[in-house]
């Protein structure tokens, strides 16, 4: 199965053009942070079931999309007193020693595929998070059993107690991903992780005020193809591609159009995004007023609409970097403004 990586997606894009101090102690610091707080690979001296699945898992995968049978050896040989002796690895063995590796090659590559490592366990972590906040309480026992270690009993309600560990669970994740994003910080690299993908980020002030909280409301499943369609703009943003905020107004017409029919408005009759900002705006609804109507629809009508189709015989529509970096952050912004008033 194919599977989208950081060094893939950013492979036209120079992150690093030398291994200082600074890259080494960051590998370090964001494979403890999955080694140690989201996958123990032992528990009480014991190997985790679960843990072993996770790290077999990464290994295979990433192995997988790098073209290579595997991140480091597998299994180690070694001579004691004229014998051969062999031993197998632990998978997470394997992947620490391939993510402590010197560069071979490229520094630039040799971060990127490792990178790509802390992404594809941060991303397995919070689908598991997701499909355990996604799941029926109300079988409280069952699912309690689940969120524990075996034979551990919890006394009270077992509903209250799963909810319990459930929010746990949630907050530790949530707290590996906020000291992953100061780790970035702190070693000057321009990138966050958010919903599953780490990307590059071009203004901290932005990211602050704007990205954080936007990238965390599109957690809930409702909001799939805007986080689709924004992680796009923003990749064609990073690699140069064409047409990001085209990508950008699309995010910003799926919220407008979730939102009305969430909320019963949308009558069947809509004929493009600037029904839906009508049904949004109407006297009756009143979610937005006149003026960010008229706004959002001015936006659409020439940001959006002129690369929704095509160019003909006329010139090929064109933003400049400025101009798509502030399509980007004006979908941004309205997308968070615009769910926050639900």
């Amino acid at each position: 199965m194919l599977v989208d990586i950081f060094a893939r997606r950013y492979e036209g894009v120079q992150l690093r053009a030398a291994f200082e101090e600074r890259d080494s102690r960051l590998l370090v610091q964001s494979f403890r942070i999955l080694a140690e707080d989201l996958a123990p690979y032992y528990l009480d001296g014991q190997e985790n079931s679960a843990s072993v699945s996770f790290w077999t898992t990464l290994e295979s995968s990433l192995s997988r999309e790098l073209g290579v049978k595997e991140l480091s050896q597998h299994w180690s040989y070694y001579t004691t007193n004229g014998r051969f002796q062999t031993f197998k690895s632990t998978l997470l063995s394997v992947c620490e020693k391939w993510l402590t590796q010197p560069p071979a090659g490229s520094p630039d590559t040799h971060l990127k595929e490792r990178l790509s490592l802390i992404e594809l366990g941060f991303r397995a972590k919070e689908a598991d998070i997701a499909a355990m906040n996604a799941r029926d309480v109300t079988d409280g026992e069952k699912l309690l059993a689940s969120l524990t270690r075996p034979g551990l009993r919890v006394p009270g309600n077992p509903e209250d107690g799963a909810r319990a560990r459930r929010a746990m669970r949630t907050k530790a994740f949530q707290t590996a991903v906020d000291e992953l994003n100061t780790r970035f910080r702190q070693a000057r690299y321009p990138l966050n992780y958010h919903n599953g993908f780490i990307q590059i980020v071009t203004d901290d002030l932005v990211q602050i005020e704007v990205e954080t909280p936007f990238w965390s409301l599109l957690a809930a499943p409702q909001w799939q193809n805007v986080d689709i369609d924004m992680k796009e703009a923003l990749d064609l943003r990073d690699s140069d591609g064409r047409d990001p905020a085209f990508y950008a107004a699309r995010a910003l017409e799926s919220t407008i159009k979730i939102i009305s029919d969430t909320k019963g408005w949308t009558h069947g009759k809509e004929r493009g995004a600037h029904n839906y900002i009508d049904n949004l705006c109407s006297k009756t609804n009143a979610f937005i007023v006149p003026w960010e109507s008229a706004s959002i629809k001015d936006f659409f009508t020439h940001v959006r609409n002129p690369f929704g189709h095509g160019a003909g015989s006329s010139t090929m529509p064109s933003l400049t970097r400025p101009q798509t970096e502030w399509a980007i952050e004006f979908s941004m912004s309205w997308i968070k403004n615009l769910i926050r008033r639900m």
